[in-house]
């Protein structure tokens, strides 16, 4: 069964993201396992569009992943890199503070 709920998004006690998370689906087991009322029940009858036709529904979908970039097992450039990254403001600093200590001294 089909059903056109987009009148009551906004008035689902349970929010509308949880109506939108049902959409283009089999809805029948969320329905059921949250124990709606008989009055929700009734509801469903002025919502109601029609059946579908089971005919027009794919047998099965194959996931295809999506392309991934090559795997780089050689990290040793990309640590040196974020290595330099650290030592070399701390080597600045170092050289800055020396010569600053040295200056005062004489």
């Amino acid at each position: 069964m089909v059903y056109d709920v987009t009148k009551f998004l906004e008035d689902h006690p349970g929010g509308d993201d949880v109506l939108l998370s049902a959409t283009g689906k089999d809805a029948t087991d969320d329905f059921e396992d949250v124990g709606h009322s008989d009055n929700a029940r009734d509801m469903l009858k002025d919502m109601y569009v029609g059946d579908i036709d089971a005919s027009t529904i794919p047998s099965s979908t194959t996931y295809t992943p999506p392309k991934q970039p090559h795997y780089n097992q050689d990290k040793t450039s990309e640590f040196i890199v974020k290595l330099l990254q650290f030592l070399v403001p701390i080597a600045i600093l170092g050289l800055a503070f020396g010569i600053r200590l040295y200056t005062k001294s004489t």
